[in-house]
């Protein structure tokens, strides 16, 4: 259920109302708005009456909230969300670019990449210091040496950095050193890792499951919201069909359903999603047509030496290219980097 309160309701009057709803048993997220505050109840295991919460004073409606996921739902909240990650905006009208290589390999590596990527016009730094992989004799990460290596990106170059968590410990880890934590796509039905996610204080980037349904892609994201963390936001990175020309199929077509269904910003992925150099520019182009707040593609400055990803990683002069392209292409879309 979804209360909304009167615009010129109280602090005390929306505390009254919080307080009520724990008195239940229940759980109150306050969502505060421009013209005024909502607040959405979960925990409850069958309907709630309005009444009970329309008599109190400052409340203007209370309104059944039909979908199985509540509070990244567009009937809790109408407005986009805008997600902070390292003081730059994701989501709303700028679009974000994301870049960076699949994995942090070593502190030159590294730096080289941050340091083209920020010339170009990179918003924030990915790199993986934890990677999960499909075989236990591929490179796995620098663990904690690379969560050190992207604080040091960080401090060299000024880029908000973005890495993944694979579970509970190593969120732990990244929360100290990053500025936003990625649940990747194996990961996304983890739920004790989403649990923990959403008692984090820093955003979280979650990559839509290899197999998954948008409905369980935002049951997903309803996990971490529903602990606490509202600094949420999502990515589209392909998903496995019998299709062979591509690594993975980029299913664009979700980011309008999401845009519909949910206030989450969402991002694409094309590295993933296609898993080849030469399709990752116009994927991305594509992506920001379709409505996308923006895309994360991975660059290597040396892509045939990669320990992780080499043949999707575009090189850091593509990625200028493709930077310029987004710019010509935002305004075409009601967006704007600058």
């Amino acid at each position: 259920m979804l209360i909304v309160m009167e615009s010129g309701a109280t602090e005390e009057q929306i505390r009254a109302v919080t307080e009520r709803i724990r008195a239940l048993g229940l759980r109150p997220h306050p969502i505060p708005g421009a013209e005024r505050t909502a607040i959405g109840i979960t925990g409850n295991h069958g309907p709630l009456d309005p009444a009970e919460f329309e008599i109190l004073p400052g409340v203007q409606q209370a309104i059944r909230v039909t979908k199985p996921y509540k509070l990244v739902s567009r009937e809790v909240k109408a407005a986009d969300s805008v997600v902070t990650v390292g003081g730059r905006p994701v989501g709303g009208k700028r679009l974000t670019i994301i870049a960076g290589p699949c994995a942090v390999e070593s502190e030159a590596q590294t730096l080289t990449i941050a340091q083209r990527v920020r010339e170009a016009g990179a918003d924030l730094f990915r790199g993986g210091a934890f990677k999960p992989r499909t075989s236990p004799y591929s490179f796995q990460g620098l663990g904690l040496k690379g969560l050190q290596i992207l604080a040091r990106v960080r401090e060299e170059t000024g880029l908000p950095i973005i890495t993944e968590a694979v579970d509970e410990d190593s969120m732990a880890m990244v929360e100290d050193y990053a500025d936003a934590a990625q649940i990747g796509a194996r990961n996304m039905q983890n739920f004790s890792l989403l649990k923990r996610a959403g008692k984090s204080k820093i955003p979280v980037f979650l990559k839509r499951g290899m197999s998954a349904t948008l409905d369980e892609f935002l049951m997903a994201a309803e996990y971490v919201v529903s602990e606490g963390n509202y600094q949420l936001f999502l990515c589209e990175r392909g998903v496995r069909t019998f299709a062979d020309h591509t690594r993975n199929t980029l299913d664009l077509a979700i980011v309008p359903a999401v845009k519909h269904l949910s206030h989450l910003p969402i991002l694409v992925d094309p590295s993933h999603g296609t898993g080849r150099r030469d399709k990752v520019v116009p994927l991305a182009r594509a992506a920001i047509a379709a409505g996308a707040d923006g895309v994360m593609v991975e660059v290597h400055h040396d892509p045939a030496r990669a320990l992780s990803d080499g043949p999707q990683a575009i090189l850091p002069e593509q990625f200028a290219g493709l930077v310029r392209d987004l710019h010509a292409l935002a305004g075409l879309v009601g967006r704007t980097h600058d």
